[in-house]
């Protein structure tokens, strides 16, 4: 029997016969439409409370047309005929309009395999449930005298995509996530988590956290900038996974000389393996691609070797290889983007990352990243709400928040420990990373 609340999105039974009118009306060459639909809920809150509640209800039917060797893309916010017949009109006059260029192709149909994300408990969550989690981490807060601030969403999504070649892909999903800020009268701490299903989402360990943070984030005061030690928590070691997949995993990257993968070479410390994997349940799963590709794992590096890059439709053709399933909505200058990333836990407590180190810094999370040198993997940021100093092998106070700039490549080359827990890291874009905190022997802080 189907929940009530699973119901909220379109049956799939009646999404397809959608699907499907349009493309047998559509007198293209190949068409190919992509229908994507969510019904999301957010909780705001700030000063220990909740200051709004807000939802969203849309829908998006993108259809792309191949017509004498020329593409067209249109979309619409509606799921009806005469939507349909709209959107196609455009993308044919579109594509009418358009020089003839290089074409990328549709994939012909392939089985996925099926995967489970979906959650009616989370596709099911009230503003009064939201505002009970809430009310939990602002209560400890407010006892602590500190002052509590942050967002809680939750939210059921489907994807379907199809073309005139005969593929059909469909996936629905749940995605719950919750952030905080702790503040108190000279500092600030922070944590998240995120889950498929809501009910995974513990309110006290996530209050301890952030509120720990917090209390232990008071008073920073400077510390000289140079090359340190570092224990960088899951919040940072994702961000960094995040930066590589959008400047170096990508194919497109590869081909155009702008990517740090040599693969076949060793590029981190041997004690490095990442990979990104659509399939598989501890992340968040999805079984195909926006081109409607089914996913495969890929191994991007193993042992700290560089082995593998991901493909979509367009970067494979050129290659003379087939698309691993990471395509984004074609066509689109981004080319293939690895969105299920994981890194290999190590054998060390988190607790006890930092044991022997005799001077070194403590990074909880990175903020305002940026791109410096995409080839030899340099990025910059800032450290933010719980960054402190270590001192034989004991944090002991905290510093104010530093100005790095890295190459993540040597800072992972020099990989000294990794934790054997490991966190999901909801990205804020697109995607998850599942990953472990690291120990590294030198990270460089400019100011």
């Amino acid at each position: 029997m189907k929940s009530m609340e699973a119901s909220r999105l379109t049956d799939e039974a009646e999404l397809k016969r959608f699907i499907d009118n349009l493309l047998h009306a559509s007198p293209a060459e190949q068409t190919e439409v992509m229908v994507t639909e969510w019904d999301s809920a957010l909780t705001r809150f700030a000063n220990n409370g909740i200051h709004q509640n807000v939802a969203e209800r849309d829908v998006s039917v993108r259809v792309r047309v191949v017509k004498d060797g020329k593409t067209g893309v249109a979309s619409i916010n509606q799921m009806n005929d005469k939507a349909a017949t709209d959107v196609l009109k455009r993308a044919i006059a579109i594509a009418d309009l358009q020089p003839k260029g290089e074409l990328v192709p549709m994939p012909g149909p392939a089985k996925s395999q099926p995967v489970e994300a979906w959650s009616d408990a989370t596709a099911a969550a009230t503003p009064e449930e939201r505002a009970d989690f809430v009310e939990a981490i602002c209560a400890k807060a407010r006892r602590a005298g500190l002052k509590a601030f942050g967002a809680f969403s939750t939210g059921a999504e489907q994807l379907a995509v199809a073309n005139s070649h005969g593929v059909f892909h469909h996936h629905r999903s749940t995605e719950a996530t919750i952030n905080s800020v702790v503040m108190g009268e000279a500092g600030s701490g922070y944590a998240d988590r995120g889950a498929i299903d809501v009910r995974d989402l513990d309110r006290n360990d996530l209050a301890n956290e952030v509120i720990d943070k917090a209390q232990r984030n008071q008073n920073a005061q400077p510390v000289e900038p140079g090359v340190y030690e570092v224990v960088l928590e899951e919040y940072a070691v994702a961000e960094m996974l995040e930066f590589m997949s959008f400047i170096g995993f990508s194919a497109l990257a590869a081909q155009e000389e702008r990517s740090f993968m040599r693969v076949g070479e060793q590029i981190t410390g041997e004690n490095i393996d990442i990979w990104d994997d659509g399939l598989d349940p501890t992340g968040v799963p999805m079984s195909f691609d926006f081109e409607g590709v089914p996913k495969q794992r890929v191994e991007l590096i193993k042992g700290g070797v560089a082995s593998g890059l991901v493909y979509d439709m367009q970067t494979a053709g050129r290659a003379g290889r087939q698309s691993t399933g990471h395509g984004l909505p074609a066509p689109n200058t981004d080319g293939p983007f690895a969105v299920n990333l994981f890194m290999r836990p190590g054998t060390v407590a988190k607790d006890q990352l930092a044991s022997d180190i005799k001077r070194g810094i403590w990074v909880t999370r990175f903020w305002y990243v940026r791109v410096v040198q995409p080839k030899a993997s340099i990025i910059t940021g800032m450290t933010r709400e719980g960054t402190f100093l270590i001192e034989n092998g004991r944090i002991t106070r905290p510093v104010k928040d530093l100005r790095f700039t890295q190459s993540i490549l040597e800072a992972l080359n020099g990989t000294d420990a990794i934790s054997r827990s490991t966190k999901l890291q909801v990205s804020e874009y697109l995607g998850a990373s599942r990953v472990p905190a690291v120990r590294l022997k030198a990270f460089t802080f400019t100011s």
